[in-house]
């Protein structure tokens, strides 16, 4: 009877020591498994995931499509009469590439064009020689030329991606136009738009304080950055109390814009043979010579530009004269038909390919603005001629394009109707000296 009661409690204690024994086992797993209280952080080194010790990957960076990540890149501009060859200054070019660029035809590349103040990028490895990798030089904010000069030569033309915005612009005119675009920081390129498509119907060397005007046009943008305008859209210009509108219309030969009534606004001629600026003189029968201080006719107009405006044809045409003279000095003189014909003084140069014969297209620059010959500063003398007698330009009667054809009036008033309701939206500014400009 003892014997067993002896066994019996002796069975116990042992069950329950076993059981004590496995619990305080499981504890001492579970915390060491859950933390470092038993244990040094290098007890378990090898557990962590060796990514997370490994330093995280640069992230891939690109240049003119171009991975960069490896290399290192110099980007700069050209500097005057700085040549293609010295842009590879700092980088080590293998003498069998350089041998091809010596050797490559101007059909591929025209290394005499490579200008001032355009943007370049030169691609190097970061060994000890600085190997070339790459070359890419910006021939214009959307276009670029890379040569591959790692192990031989390659040459690829590409372009940037360029987007196209829609917006709206109102502003109200408080002294001259030169002067208001420049208070509102309007884009001239867009100033220059508008000033040739009302250029015939609106004397905007006269305006009057509180006319105002409205437009919706195209802004291109390169990488986030304004770079050029594309076409207008619609424009509504209100000058001494009357309302005009310049509706966009392609009959399919291009854009171009018709009044209310389906009239073309466009003249065979251009009015302004430079970007719109301040009349220095206009067409006078008698007027006082500043050089040679004698009253004596001026057949001619005047614009003041600084020196080296570009200076533009106002139609297409034949260039009959192309010269200097002690006069006129560098000049230009364009016959566009049997009727009229055009003439460009006093240029600092004449454009490199124009010559006595070149046919020229409207638009095209012919020469920039200078002070050669009898001037007393930067000016542009332009002079007109009507069946070989000099008229004032700005004065001339010319011949309308064609207007809107009979068999396509239904679409031009569906394109009127939409554009002059997207105009008529507008809100003109409430404030003088304002702009409000929208992006749609």
């Amino acid at each position: 009877m003892i014997g067993e009661w002896f066994k019996s409690k002796l069975v116990k204690r042992a069950a329950i020591g076993l059981g004590a024994f496995l619990v305080l086992l499981g504890l001492f797993f579970w915390i060491d498994s859950s933390s470092s209280f038993f244990s040094k952080p290098a007890d378990y080194a090898e557990e962590i995931d060796s990514a997370q010790l490994a330093p995280p990957l640069p992230k891939p960076v690109f240049l003119y499509g171009m991975e960069v990540t490896q290399y290192n890149v110099i980007e700069d501009v050209v500097k005057r009469n700085e040549r293609f060859f010295e842009l590879l200054k700092d980088a080590y070019v293998a003498p069998p590439v350089m041998q091809q660029l010596h050797t490559l035809p101007r059909k591929d590349f025209d290394f005499r064009k490579v200008a001032a103040n355009k943007k370049y990028a030169l691609v190097h490895s970061n060994d000890s020689l600085k190997t070339a990798h790459a070359l890419v030089y910006e021939s214009s904010p959307i276009d670029y030329t890379i040569f591959y000069l790692k192990d031989s030569l390659r040459i690829e033309t590409k372009q940037k991606q360029i987007t196209v915005e829609e917006k709206s612009i109102a502003g109200r005119i408080e002294s001259t136009l030169s002067e208001t675009i420049e208070a509102l920081n309007i884009s001239h390129e867009l100033t220059n738009k508008f000033v040739d498509v009302f250029g015939w119907q609106v004397d905007f060397q006269r305006l009057q304080k509180g006319d105002q005007f409205k437009l919706i046009y195209e802004e291109k943008s390169v990488e986030g950055k304004p770079y050029a305008i594309g076409d207008i859209l619609g424009i509504y210009f209100q000058h001494f109390g009357s309302g005009y509108y310049a509706y966009p219309f392609d009959q399919g030969d291009g854009l171009d814009y018709f009044d209310e009534d389906g009239n073309s606004l466009r003249k065979a001629l251009l009015k302004y043979p430079i970007e719109f600026t301040r009349i220095s003189s206009r067409y006078s029968m008698n007027r006082f010579h500043p050089v040679v201080k004698v009253f004596r006719p001026h057949l001619g107009t005047d614009f003041a530009a600084p020196t080296g405006t570009p200076i533009r044809t106002v139609g297409d045409g034949i260039v009959e004269e192309a010269q200097y003279t002690a006069n006129n000095g560098n000049y230009v003189k364009i016959r566009h038909n049997a009727t009229y014909t055009t003439g460009y003084l006093h240029m600092s140069k004449i454009a490199s390919g124009i010559t006595a014969g070149t046919r020229v297209k409207q638009g095209q620059t012919i020469g920039f603005v200078g002070s050669t010959g009898l001037a007393t500063g930067p000016h542009l003398c332009y002079r007109f001629w009507r069946n070989g007698v000099q008229v004032d330009a700005l004065r001339v009667e010319l011949p309308p394009s064609q207007p809107v054809k009979k068999e396509m009036l239904t679409q031009f008033q569906a394109v009127k109707e939409a554009c002059a309701k997207r105009l008529d939206a507008i809100a003109f500014p409430s404030q003088p000296a304002q702009v409000v400009v929208a992006g749609n």
